[in-house]
């Protein structure tokens, strides 16, 4: 079996290794065009408030969430800038399948005007 040498970063210091877990992209997306505090994102979600708020403390570690206190409320927001390194990482792949769709459409319209 193989291992590799580099040891594997802590969810707690990547924000690539943070988005890997599917309920905090959940998260990230539900947060994404509004600040929110913890009790709407458990009832949105439909996920217990200790798995919120674990969550929501490896992303805000990592930076992609920040948190401010509103009286008794701890309200979450995402940090947009910490998201740009994955959005820009993202749009490679976004470009290969622009590409891809566009061969698609070539070849769909070049057996159209041979029939």
């Amino acid at each position: 079996m193989y291992y590799s040498p580099m040891a594997r970063a802590a969810t707690t210091s990547d924000a690539f290794n943070a988005v890997a877990e599917p309920r905090r992209r959940d998260i990230l997306s539900y947060l994404a065009l509004q600040e929110r505090p913890v009790g709407d994102i458990v009832v949105a979600l439909g996920l217990e408030q200790p798995s919120v708020s674990k969550h929501l403390r490896v992303l805000k570690d990592v930076g992609l969430v920040r948190v401010r206190r509103e009286g008794r409320h701890m309200l979450y927001r995402v940090n947009a800038e910490a998201i740009r390194p994955l959005h820009e990482w993202a749009g490679t792949f976004e470009r290969f399948w622009r590409h891809q769709l566009q061969k698609v459409k070539e070849r769909a319209e070049e057996k159209m005007t041979k029939v």
